[in-house]
């Protein structure tokens, strides 16, 4: 195979991972969001450690100054937020608003390109977050609540996006950066709660022992992929394959899991859906567009 026939299997396996993670989530139960977070953390660190290892990537934390360790500390809370958010999304039945969440992430990107990085944008990308805005408007309006779900995922992961730009780090010793920051919180938790008697990673079988222990390469296996496909992919590329996450998502809450599709909430997918087409559109002939450097 090909390196871009590596990147784009690497890619897709990536993404498709992460549309069907809502199946995997809700078989930590009892356990609640919060604890499945922590083990999420836990675990994820954990297993980086052995990857970081393997992969002598050590040096690259060595010597970093303390504002790039500013940045770690905003995306570690910033991930926490939205997996947490999104473990109770996928097990409180609201797996459709956790798709639309990551839908929007891209337009929110491009609207904090705007009011942080003070980037102009083309007339197609103001009409994709009029549409966005449209949509969350119809969603509000038709359920009588904000879709707080879809906000918190979509501005979480955009701002997160924004911050590691700006981290000089390649992923692999990134999110074991993160998981320094978050591990030990999550396993002073683990720890307090399971004293406390509350904690379910004992009492509850081997089996769901394994389960929470599983959330660590649940978290970490998919992210390698992204990384290795990120290396032998054009951004447009990666661009147009991310949707496939939130579809995959989409699909479940549906057809799987049998959430309710009012009226009000096909009208608001539809305008999300039509936000993105002309997004993506919009960003494919740019990037044609644009000058080959010499």
């Amino acid at each position: 195979m090909s390196g871009a026939g590596r990147g784009y299997a690497a890619a897709v396996t990536a993404y498709a991972l992460w549309g069907v993670s809502p199946a995997f989530w809700p078989l930590l139960a009892p356990a609640d969001a919060v604890e499945s977070v922590a083990h999420r953390v836990a675990w994820t660190l954990l297993g980086m450690l052995v990857v970081i290892t393997v992969a002598r990537r050590w040096s690259d934390l060595r010597g970093l100054p303390w504002r790039t360790w500013l940045l770690i500390t905003a995306g570690s809370v910033l991930i926490g937020v939205n997996w947490g958010t999104y473990i109770w999304a996928t097990t409180h039945d609201h797996v459709v608003d956790a798709a639309l969440g990551y839908y929007g992430t891209p337009l929110v990107a491009v609207l904090l390109a705007v009011l942080v990085l003070h980037e102009r944008l083309r007339p197609a990308q103001w009409v994709a977050i009029g549409l966005a805005a449209a949509a969350v408007t119809v969603l509000t309006v038709g359920t009588g609540r904000l879709p707080w779900i879809t906000l918190v995922l979509a501005v979480s992961f955009g701002v997160y996006g924004l911050v590691k730009k700006r981290v000089p780090l390649d992923p692999v010793p990134g999110l074991t950066a993160e998981g320094f920051l978050l591990g030990p919180l999550a396993i002073v938790y683990i720890v307090v709660i399971q004293v406390m008697g509350v904690g379910t990673f004992t009492g509850h079988g081997v089996g769901h022992a394994l389960l929470l222990i599983a959330a660590g390469p649940v978290t970490a296996v998919p992210l390698l992929l992204f990384a290795a496909g990120a290396k032998r992919l054009t951004l447009a590329t990666l661009g147009v394959l991310q949707y496939l996450n939130p579809t995959l998502q989409f699909l479940f809450g549906v057809l799987v899991a049998g959430e309710a599709m009012p009226v009000s909430r096909w009208i608001g997918v539809s305008l999300v859906w039509a936000a993105l087409l002309i997004f993506t559109t919009d960003a494919l002939r740019a990037g044609r567009r644009a000058p080959v450097p010499l």
